[in-house]
């Protein structure tokens, strides 16, 4: 099993790079959706959710109201890190036994697992491969604006309470630069599995 750990900030062109390498037969795992999951009515996760912000960020169904939850963590720190604390480590066990899954179906298996906070989250599975896309802040701007339906000042406010591209880039073992068109993201995800193919059938040759 090959494992790639895909980051990058707020519309940064993750999902066009995990995309591309689905086609050419990766998995893809999605923390986003994972982190869904972990929250779906019944579950310990959205308890301890209940239990530590009240019942008021629960909807009349039951469902976590995803935004009244945002709205409480979304500028202090302190209950971001609670929250963090009940759902990364959810997280981080669903993704574990999804990715021995994975393997056990099929021991070549290239497996992206998509984590919009990898460098936050301290995620620590044992990644052979870590793949940063970076996009300049006025791109991920724009894509928010333009797909997402955000205000500028909005988009511009999520873009910055996020780690900085340094961080990321500190972490990475390949850079995928996403500031340009779709076709100059898509050849560079190209590129890399290619090599990821050349690394696996040297491990193994």
């Amino acid at each position: 099993m090959y494992l790639i750990g895909l980051t990058g900030g707020i519309a940064s062109g993750k999902s066009t790079v995990a995309r591309r390498l689905v086609e050419h037969g990766a998995i893809h795992l999605d923390a986003d959706q994972l982190a869904r999951r972990v929250v779906e009515p019944g579950t310990t996760c959205l308890q301890a959710i209940v239990d530590e912000f009240g019942e008021d960020v629960l909807r009349s169904d039951g469902t976590l109201d995803r935004q009244r939850l945002g709205e409480i963590v979304f500028g202090d720190d302190e209950a971001r890190a609670r929250l963090n604390a009940i759902v990364h480590p959810a997280v981080r066990e669903l993704s574990g036994r999804l990715i021995a899954k994975a393997e056990q179906e099929d021991p070549d298996a290239v497996i992206v697992y998509d984590v919009p906070l990898l460098v936050e989250a301290q995620v620590d599975h044992p990644f052979d491969l870590v793949v940063v896309t970076s996009a300049p802040k006025r791109a991920q701007v724009k894509r928010l604006v333009e797909e997402r339906g955000l205000d500028p000042i909005q988009a511009e406010a999520r873009v910055d309470a996020q780690v900085g591209d340094a961080e990321r880039r500190a972490v990475a073992d390949v850079v995928i630069d996403t500031g340009g068109t779709i076709a100059h993201t898509m050849s560079q995800a190209d590129a890399l599995w290619v090599d990821i193919e050349r690394t696996r059938h040297a491990k193994h040759g």
